[in-house]
């Protein structure tokens, strides 16, 4: 987990209205392969901003003004992202780099059907899949997901929110991509459910080997699922380290700020967020016994 899968060096986006936003500001980041990448921040610091521009997705007024993402293919060769054409990019984009968006819930066609929303990956990025290739590989990426491949047949109004989300994140891994981008995946979701959404993609990330950038407001989330986190303030990144170090050791004012924004459920508002956090981790083990103790 050592070798590098993305380069992000001195990006910076500007929406260029009057007076221009900086939304984001000469931000460098590496992603190592197989990793998640916790990125957290309140709403507006430019989270979302980041990771539209790495992978160009950014609409008017917002345009990358500086820097590069750099993508490091398993074979070695590296592809500037800004470099790519429209058709390359067309190709690369949920090959190499898949993102599961913020609001995921409702960004299916809700006048199409789940199976036809699935072949329409494979027909513009795998045209030399057959139909029952096709068909079978999208019966395989439901089930792999937790959902029963009979749900191909159904539309979006016909799922709960979060067999909607777990299709969300099987298309992202439709055509194995190293590096899935995942914008807020578990939001509006209760407890239960993110909790069994975290758990599908952390053992999909075992099974596959892919990247993770999981970007979230939730830091005791984060915490939980994530090898490093990355600290988002207006634009800039205030800090980046382990998980761990930085849920013991903050060095950053704005992470304590954000970590103490959270209330214990058994102390006084504004009391010490060790114990805060510490509720939230024991809560949702608790859930994942419950789990266990069902299955069984």
């Amino acid at each position: 987990m050592t070798r590098p899968v993305l380069t992000i060096e001195n990006l910076s986006v500007d929406y260029l209205v009057d007076p221009p936003v900086h939304a984001v500001k000469d931000v460098s980041l590496t992603l190592r392969r197989g990793e998640v990448l916790g990125l957290a921040g309140e709403s507006g610091c430019g989270k979302s901003t980041l990771a539209y521009g790495i992978v160009r997705l950014l609409k008017p007024p917002a345009m990358i003004t500086s820097g590069r993402a750099v993508f490091h293919s398993p074979e070695g060769h590296d592809i500037d992202w800004g470099d790519l054409g429209p058709e390359d990019l067309r190709a690369a984009r949920w090959d190499k780099i898949s993102m599961v968006f913020q609001g995921a819930m409702n960004s299916l066609n809700p006048v199409i059907s789940i199976r036809d929303q699935f072949e329409d990956i494979f027909r513009t990025h795998r045209p030399a899949l057959r139909r029952r290739e096709r068909r079978d590989r999208c019966g395989d990426l439901l089930e792999r997901v937790g959902v029963d491949r009979a749900r191909l047949n159904s539309y979006p109004h016909e799922l709960s929110g979060g067999m909607r989300q777990r299709v969300m994140i099987a298309m992202a891994m439709a055509l194995e991509p190293q590096i899935m981008i995942m914008d807020e995946p578990t939001t509006a979701l209760d407890v239960v459910v993110q909790r069994e959404i975290l758990r599908e993609i952390s053992r999909l990330r075992g099974e596959l080997g892919f990247a993770v950038v999981f970007i979230t407001h939730d830091l005791p989330l984060l915490l939980e699922i994530s090898d490093r986190i990355a600290v988002m303030r207006q634009g800039e990144i205030v800090e980046l380290g382990d998980a761990l170090d930085l849920y013991t050791d903050p060095r950053h004012d704005y992470t304590r700020q954000l970590l103490a924004s959270f209330p214990s459920l058994t102390g006084e508002r504004g009391s010490f967020v060790r114990g805060a956090l510490d509720d939230r981790l024991l809560a949702l083990d608790a859930i994942d016994a419950g789990a266990a103790k069902e299955t069984s």
